[in-house]
This record gives structure tokens, C-alpha cells and sequence, in this order.
């Protein structure tokens, strides 16, 4: 009689069989380690504990384990003819087995080995104690039908791997990892990372389970098991599928979870008996039209892959009852998928509806581009000319212009012009910041053969996106846009950064401006539905579902991040919190015919557990009203632990309050419109050498201290004026008053008021020359006053309420101070304050009047400074033209035509200037100004002659000698 017992040490835990953990006896850390001695017909062992901590069984298609409780005797142990155990020698022997956690006392090794299953990955490194087995009983283990290794352990599995293909009768088979956890907490890996050739043996084969390992290659042997009916293979480090694996005909689960596999090969449709197939979590980005094939099919998973398309043949799976396609990058689900009758999809994470996305804008010209010409104009270059080479133009203060070659197919001659940023030339949307001035090219007709990039310098604003505007079919629209910083050549300030330029590619010219806007997340509603998730905050979504839309339809979303602090302050209540606001709008403007859900993050420091729901409101503004509803008793509106989710049918703007207010809706209201609006300041400056002269600007606030630090050298003036609200692109004005007097004449001067418009991010100042009005000598202690302009509808009344003078839309007034007039100032200061008349030339060569050199002025625009040079002024005098005006071009050019023509002629009356005139035009190449004052001058002596004759004074001409 033969004894096999194994012998543990005390100090028993019982583990609790729930949740997979199998039952056992774990000792305390005292034990010894376990001896297996084959002497005298014995075999005992003493069980040594690696570890106190009971381990979790993890695999949901395990085998049952058999109970290693009670004892095995094995009695009459010599062979015969039905017995192929060997007879044991008396030879004394020991293999140490570092079984964790060891089996309980007084129980037989052999315990292990019930009927045809073994279970080894139970036990940590258990693989080693398959050799053990297999030199003492192997005739029982060649009846094996289930065996289960686990493969942390490299020497066992080294050892235990020989053996396998003997077991001829094995039916299941599974060498995983991941069965164990370090004393961290961390799961062991699995270190197979082959099979032997022997394998193939194993011809009853129908399981196979080596998950959680480090394969790299797909065993060949594995190709050869007819029988094979269930393969896991996930978590390996497959990258790629044999082509043959299509010869495992008997195949009807595959799971290839977690691996590296970028495509799967065609004879997968060869699989003709796969149920289900796993690919999930993997790297593929497209499916061979062969999955079609697999009409037995019935669950498919793909999700968390690179997916960007589903093949149309995947409409031939009649069996398919379940597609997990979540978390790939399909933008539609083909038509054929909706033909199958018992089909459910799982299409969430998806982009699902949206446009493709645009291509990248080409880089900056590196290679293919890097010999296009460079052109660098100055302020006064307002033409140039581009040929079919192409052309990379940089504009004076930063834009870029680039022409590819074969753009032109002829040598064409292109301008450009910087608008004033008014509001004839900007359209603005709700929140919108203009970032640039308007930048028009010119001829708006031309086409180009290849896109041609224009690229707008901005002001950086933060949290914002940037768009680049252009007018076109009477028109505003938005242009896909990239950011970019520009050339180093090109920068605003010699040596300063590079600028930074809003690109946009176009097929003719027009208008162009940059604008900062509420970031957008757009996607195109079909009627399968689609998922919108915000880049501003991930936990603000929009589910639409199927049939909830007949066509396709463009759905946007915009988020604008609130302050809590602002809100709280605006709002006069210290507990108030509010979600980020948001805006959905679409193309076409109709209602949805499935509700749309909404899921926006509650307010801040609010929770599900403590939320007071009578404190909660759900806010709608109304797009037409522009009033906001309280609409919270009209939705359905339930809530998480983070997170609100109500369902609406339209769209517009909405906003979760959560107050302890009562009268929410005015409040909201208020709020909205001054998140509208920024606080501004104004100032007024004279110039110190000259205290006529006037600088006048709106700034906001945070600008202010430093502008008025960097113009403190030159102008002086009273402290800026308290705070203001205006919203951007408002219109306002700014009248002199109090003995103080400015032009009329000016085009920005409407009934007597200087016309300005706000833009944050744009300079809003203007400089003017004031003068006491007519009669008055003494200094004068004037004022210049503010005042909106339109003032739109929804303003809040406490804004419109507020005055300090005869005008209810005052905004701020400052004092000025004029010095009294001097003797000579007194004398010829009307001279002085506006051009006296003008009579150049004498009777005898014509005359140019001042009407005359007004039209004139009106046609040679940015031409001045060139003309100016050609009439010997100065480089100084020309500067202090252009600073002085730099508001009015007309103003600039009459102040320089008269200055140079204003006591620079031959004698008292001006003889001479014409003719200098005449040649600086000429010089300059505007023939035409030249060819028109030399006829204005001819006009003059037909009209002087005429006179001449009328009063009787006309010279006697002699006539002409007779032909001889």
C-alpha cells in the first residue's frame, strides 16, 4: 500500500468561496517549506506560505475546481494490466514545490487529480506540480480532458509545457496570467510566450484559453486542431493574424481583446461556424469586406478601435443580434446595418454625423514653396503685382498674403486697403470679440486658379476660438481657420515676436477680418441619431436619438464659462451657483420629433446628495424676446451625482441656477447682459507742447494704467474717468463742451459729437485740435462728455438711469484746460484753425484755387507722402502731418498740399507753385493729377483773357504774315 498525504503547518483561514475565491485553508506566515519524499512507498510534504493573502480566481470560463478537503489513499499500487502506473523504488528522493497557498494538512498530493480535471492555476507556480504528477501517475493524467496552468511561473511553465501535448484526451486547456496579485495589488503577468510544434497533437483540443501573456505571433500549431471551437487570446502583443487562420473551420468563438492587430486578414471570412467575434480594444482602422461572409455570426465587438468606416457587406450578417462599435471614429453607420431585423447597436463616442474634418492648412513654404518671391511693402505700397511664380506678400503690421504658383495665369495687379473698424465694415455675433482691423484686397471679382492664403494679425485672446470673417454674396461668413505665428521679417516692432496670424484659404478677395467667438462643437444630425460632446467640458453632451430628425440637419454647440465670483457679485447673492451657460442652435430652424437629452454639470460645489431641488432652475432664453423663463416645472429634469439631464425639442440659450433668490428670471436677465459688456475707462490727454491738441479714448479697465504710463512723456490730463459698461461694437460719442469747440468739417463728427466705436481688443482713440469757441480770450475750463449712441432695447435700466448731465445716455465727462490766447495767437489764430483761401499762380498763368485743390485732395489718397517728398517737404513735417490726422486721410492730404504750396512759389502771391505742383506730381506718377491742374490752369487763362476783352483791355495781336 502506497500513502500520499501532504503536511501543512497550523494556523488555518477560511476564505470565502463568493465572488470566485476558492476555498482553502491559508497558514500563517511561520511555514516551512513543503518536501514531496518518495522513500519506503511514502510521500509527505510540509506546505511553505509565500504570502498570507488569499488570491481571487479570475476566469468566468473555468472549470469547476475539485475540493482538496479529506484524504487520498491509493491502495494496491502494482501494476497490472489495467493499471499503467509504475511501481515506486525505495530509492529516497525530494522536489521542493513552492505551492502558495498550500493545501491543507493531512491532504494528498494526489488530491489534486479528480478524475479527468486538474486545476493548477490556483495555486501560485502550481505548473511545477504538474511534472511531479506526471513521474508518478502518468497513466491517470493521459486521461485528462480539463487542465488549467497558470503561467507567472517562467521554471514550472518551462517544465510543464513538455508534458501538455502528451495528454492526448485533453478537451480544454487553459495557460493564462494575470490569475495571481503581488503584495501590491498588481496582477502577474503571464510570461508564455510560445507553444511547442508538439502541440498540434493535441487533436481533441475544442478549448483553449492563453489570455493575459506575451505572445507575439498567432502558434502555428494551433492551426492544426480540427476540433477547436473556442480560442481566447486576449491580452497579448499580436499585431497581426495568420493568412491561414482561416482554416480553423470548427471555430465559434474568438476573442482577441487587447492586442496590437491593426487589420485582419480576408480568410476570417472563411470562419463560416464563428458566433462571436472580440477585436475590441485594438489598433484596426478598417474591416475586410470578407466579414460579410460570416453568416453565422451573432455577436460582433469592435469597440475601442480606430474604426472610420463599416463595409456595406456587413449588411449580409442576418444572424447579428449584437455590434458594440463604441469609441472608434465612425462618422455614419452604413444604411444596410438598419435592414437587419434583430440588430441592436452600440454606437456611443463616436462622431457620428459630423463633416468630415478639413484638411490641415499647407505649413508655412518650406520645400515646394521655398523659391516663391518675397515682397515686403511699406505703408504707402498699396498695389502690386503677381505673377503665375506665385508670391509670399507681407503687408506693413503683420499680414501675410500667399500666393502659390499657378494661382494667376497672367501677371494680374492686386491692392490692399486697411478699413477703419466701424460697424459699416464688421459683423458681429452674440459674444464675439473683434481681433483685427478689417483687411480688404482688392479686385473683389479676381478668381484664382489655387487657393490663396490670407492671413490677418490678431490681438491673442484667451478661452476663445479664432475665425477669420469674409464678405462675400452680401454676406458674412466664417472661414476654416488656422492659428499660426508669422514670419520674424515681418513682425509690428523691429526685433519684436513674430505675430500672430489667422490663415484662412479663399478663392477670390474680399473683406476680411480675424474674431475671437465662443468655441464651437458642431455635427450633423441624421436620422440614426448622433452623440455632441463639448471640447469646453466633456460632461456637457447632447444625445440625439434615432427618428428624432427626417433629414439631416447642423446642430451647434457653444459653452461660455462662467465666474462664480462675478455671478455671486452681480447678482447680490453669496450662495448662488451656476452651470456653464450654453447656447444650441441649427440648421434648419425646426423642432425635433424625439426629445433631445441634454446632460450639462451642475453648478459648482453642488452635489447629488446635497442638492435642494426647490433651489434649482433650469433657465431658457427666448431668441426672439431675449428675455430669460424659468421653464424648470416644464422639463423633465433629473439629476446625478455630477450631473443635470433634462430633455428639450427646440433650441436657444440655457443656464442652471442654483439660488436661494425667489424672482430669478429678472435676475438672470441682468446678469446675462453685463457678461455682455465690458468695464471700460476714458481718457483725455493734451499734449504737452501743444494743449489744443486732444487725445480722446476708451479703454477697459486692466489696459488703463499702463497706457497712461506710456503716454505720461508727452500729453498730460485729468485722471480717467470711473467705471463704465459698453458692449462690444456699441456706438458712442464724445462732444466738447463749455467754451470749447472742435471742426465740424470732419467725417466722424455727426451733429457736432465725435462718432467712436468700441472694440475691446482695438485701439478707440481719436486726436483732435480744440479750440475756444469764437469770442472767447480768456482760459477756458471746458469739458468733454461721452454718451452712447443707439442704445440697444434689452440694455439694463440701471445703466440707461444713470446721469451726471442734460443727456440720459451720458457716460462720463472730464475737464479740459485751454490757455488764454496770445497777442499773435489772438491775431492769427483763425489762420491758424482753418486753411485761409488760396489764389496760386498769376492772372497771366491761370489760377489754382483752394476749391480746386480740394478735388484734387479727393483723388490722391495714399499717394500723399510720395508728393509731399516731390514738394521738398520735410521728413519731419510729413510725420507730424500723419500723427496729427492719422484719423483723416482728407485732412492729411489738404494740410500737406497746402503747406506745400502755402509761401514755397516764386514771389508774394505764390507765382511758381503750380508748376512745382505740376512736376511733383509727375514725379510721384499720377499723371492724371498732373494733366487735371495743368487744364484747371489753362481754364483760368481763357477766363482771364475773356475778362480781359470784356473790359476792353485785351492786347492787340498782330496778325499773321501772308503765306509767300
Amino acid at each position: 500500500m502506497l500513502h500520499i498525504h501532504w503536511i501543512a503547518s497550523p494556523g488555518h483561514k477560511q476564505v470565502n468561496q463568493e465572488n470566485g475565491v476558492l476555498p482553502h485553508t491559508a497558514p500563517t506566515e511561520d511555514g516551512a517549506t513543503g518536501l514531496v519524499h518518495a522513500s519506503s512507498g511514502q510521500l509527505e510534504g510540509h506546505a511553505g506560505m509565500s504570502g498570507n493573502h488569499p488570491e481571487r480566481y479570475e476566469d468566468a470560463t473555468s472549470v469547476v475546481a475539485p475540493s482538496l478537503s479529506g484524504s487520498l489513499s491509493i491502495t494496491d499500487m502494482c501494476p497490472s494490466a489495467h493499471s499503467n502506473t509504475p511501481s515506486f523504488s525505495s530509492s529516497s528522493s525530494s522536489i521542493v514545490l513552492p505551492l502558495s497557498p498550500p493545501l491543507p494538512p493531512n491532504t494528498d498530493l494526489l488530491s489534486l487529480l479528480t478524475d479527468i480535471r486538474l486545476t493548477l492555476d490556483v495555486y501560485r507556480a502550481g505548473a511545477a506540480a504538474l511534472p511531479v504528477l506526471w513521474s508518478f501517475v502518468p497513466g491517470q493524467l493521459m486521461e485528462l480532458q480539463y487542465l488549467r496552468l497558470g503561467s507567472e511561473d517562467d521554471q514550472g511553465l518551462e517544465e510543464a509545457l513538455p508534458i501538455v501535448p502528451h495528454l492526448t484526451q485533453l478537451r480544454s486547456l487553459a495557460i493564462r496570467g494575470h490569475c495571481f496579485h503581488d503584495s501590491e495589488g498588481v496582477p502577474l503577468p503571464g510570461l508564455l510566450t510560445a507553444l511547442p510544434a508538439s502541440f498540434s497533437s493535441l487533436s481533441l483540443l475544442e478549448h483553449l484559453d492563453i489570455s493575459f501573456n506575451q505572445l507575439s505571433v498567432l502558434p502555428p500549431c494551433l492551426l492544426s486542431l480540427p476540433l477547436l471551437s473556442s480560442l481566447l487570446l486576449s491580452h497579448n502583443c499580436l499585431s497581426s493574424l495568420p493568412p491561414d487562420i482561416g482554416g480553423l473551420g470548427s471555430l465559434r468563438y474568438l476573442s482577441l481583446l487587447g492586442n496590437r492587430l491593426l487589420a485582419l486578414p480576408p480568410s476570417l471570412g472563411q470562419l463560416q461556424a464563428l458566433q462571436t467575434l472580440d477585436v475590441s480594444h485594438n489598433l484596426i482602422t478598417a474591416l475586410p469586406n470578407e466579414i460579410g461572409a460570416l453568416g453565422e455570426l451573432v455577436t460582433l465587438e469592435l469597440s475601442h478601435n480606430q474604426l472610420r468606416q463599416l463595409p456595406e457587406t456587413m449588411g449580409s450578417l442576418r444572424s447579428l443580434t449584437k455590434l458594440v462599435v463604441h469609441s472608434n471614429e465612425l462618422r455614419l453607420l452604413p444604411a444596410c446595418l438598419h435592414q437587419l431585423p434583430l440588430l441592436r447597436t452600440d454606437s456611443r463616442n463616436n462622431p457620428l454625423g459630423r463633416p468630415p474634418t478639413p484638411p490641415p492648412l499647407p505649413p508655412a513654404p518650406v520645400q515646394e514653396e521655398k523659391n516663391i518671391p518675397e515682397l515686403h511693402l511699406g505703408s504707402s505700397q498699396h498695389s502690386f503685382s503677381v505673377s503665375s511664380a506665385g508670391c509670399h506678400v507681407f503687408l506693413p503690421g503683420g499680414a501675410e498674403l500667399l500666393f502659390p504658383p499657378g494661382c494667376l495665369a497672367t501677371t494680374s495687379r492686386l491692392e490692399w486697403f486697411q478699413q477703419k473698424a466701424n460697424r459699416k465694415w464688421v459683423w458681429l455675433e452674440e459674444h464675439d470679440i473683434l481681433l483685427s482691423h478689417p483687411l480688404e484686397l482688392r479686385p473683389h471679382g479676381i478668381k484664382f486658379l489655387k487657393p490663396v492664403e490670407v492671413c490677418v494679425p490678431f490681438h491673442r485672446r484667451r478661452r476663445r476660438e479664432v475665425a477669420v470673417r469674409m464678405y462675400g454674396e452680401e454676406r458674412w461668413s466664417t472661414l476654416p481657420t488656422e492659428v499660426r505665428r508669422g514670419s520674424s521679417s515681418n513682425s509690428c516692432h523691429p526685433g519684436g515676436a513674430p505675430v500672430r496670424l489667422a490663415c484662412s484659404s479663399v478663392g477670390h478677395f474680399s473683406w476680411f477680418m480675424a474674431v475671437a467667438r465662443l468655441p464651437r462643437d458642431s455635427c450633423s444630425v441624421t436620422p440614426q441619431g448622433a452623440l455632441l460632446v463639448s471640447r469646453v467640458d466633456p460632461g456637457i453632451k447632447l444625445h440625439f436619438p434615432p427618428n428624432s430628425t427626417l433629414q439631416i440637419r447642423t446642430v451647434t454647440l457653444q459653452v461660455l464659462q462662467v465666474s462664480l465670483t462675478e455671478i455671486q457679485g452681480l447678482c447680490g447673492d453669496p450662495q448662488a451657483r451656476v452651470s456653464p451657460l450654453l447656447c444650441l442652435s441649427q440648421t434648419p430652424s425646426r423642432n425635433f420629433l424625439q426629445p433631445v437629452k441634454v446632460q450639462i454639470p451642475l453648478p459648482s460645489g453642488v452635489t447629488g446628495l446635497t442638492v435642494d431641488m426647490s433651489c434649482l432652475h433650469l433657465l431658457h432664453r427666448h431668441p426672439d424676446t431675449q428675455s430669460w423663463t424659468d421653464v424648470t416645472a416644464n422639463v423633465s429634469l433629473s439629476i446625478t451625482h455630477l450631473y443635470a439631464i433634462f430633455y428639450i425639442t427646440h433650441f436657444s440659450w440655457y443656464w442652471l441656477w442654483y439660488t436661494t433668490l425667489r424672482c430669478v428670471s429678472g435676475v438672470v436677465r441682468r446678469v446675462y447682459q453685463r457678461l455682455k459688456q465690458f468695464r471700460v475707462q476714458f481718457l483725455v490727454l493734451q499734449r504737452t507742447t501743444d494743449p489744443n491738441q486732444v487725445l480722446l479714448q476708451c479703454l477697459p479697465t486692466n489696459k488703463v494704467d499702463s497706457r497712461v504710463q506710456s503716454l505720461s512723456g508727452l500729453y498730460d490730463g485729468p485722471q480717467p474717468s470711473d467705471l463704465c459698461d459698453m458692449l462690444e461694437g456699441e456706438q458712442f460719442f464724445a462732444g466738447f463742451e463749455r467754451g470749447l469747440d472742435v471742426s465740424a468739417d470732419r467725417p466722424d463728427c455727426v451733429a457736432g459729437r465725435l462718432s467712436f466705436v468700441f472694440y475691446s481688443s482695438l485701439k478707440n482713440l481719436k486726436e483732435v485740435f480744440v479750440s475756444p469757441v469764437q469770442g472767447h480770450e480768456r482760459p477756458v475750463r471746458g469739458q468733454v462728455s461721452f454718451y452712447r449712441g443707439e442704445v440697444p432695447e434689452d440694455l439694463p435700466e440701471e445703466l440707461v438711469q444713470r446721469r451726471k448731465g442734460h443727456d440720459s445716455q451720458w457716460l462720463a465727462t472730464l475737464p479740459l484746460k485751454l490757455p488764454a490766447l496770445s497777442w499773435k495767437e489772438q491775431a492769427n489764430g483763425a489762420e491758424e484753425r482753418q486753411h485761409p483761401p488760396l489764389d496760386l499762380g498769376d492772372p497771366e498763368s491761370g489760377y489754382l484755387t483752394e476749391a480746386n485743390l480740394l478735388a484734387i485732395s479727393l483723388q490722391i489718397g495714399q499717394d500723399w507722402r510720395s508728393i509731399g517728398i516731390n514738394l521738398d517737404l520735410s521728413f519731419q513735417e510729413l510725420e507730424r502731418i500723419a500723427y496729427k490726422h492719422r484719423d483723416d486721410l482728407g485732412a492729411l492730404v489738404l494740410e500737406m498740399l497746402f503747406l506745400g504750396a502755402r509761401g514755397r512759389g516764386e514771389g508774394p502771391a505764390g507765382r511758381g507753385a503750380v508748376p512745382r505742383l505740376v512736376e511733383a506730381m509727375v514725379k510721384s506718377e499720377r499723371q492724371d493729377l498732373a494733366d487735371e491742374i495743368q487744364d484747371i490752369v489753362s481754364l483760368g487763362k481763357t477766363k482771364y483773357s475773356a475778362s480781359l476783352r470784356r473790359v476792353g483791355l485785351e492786347e492787340e495781336v498782330s496778325p499773321p504774315p501772308p503765306p509767300q
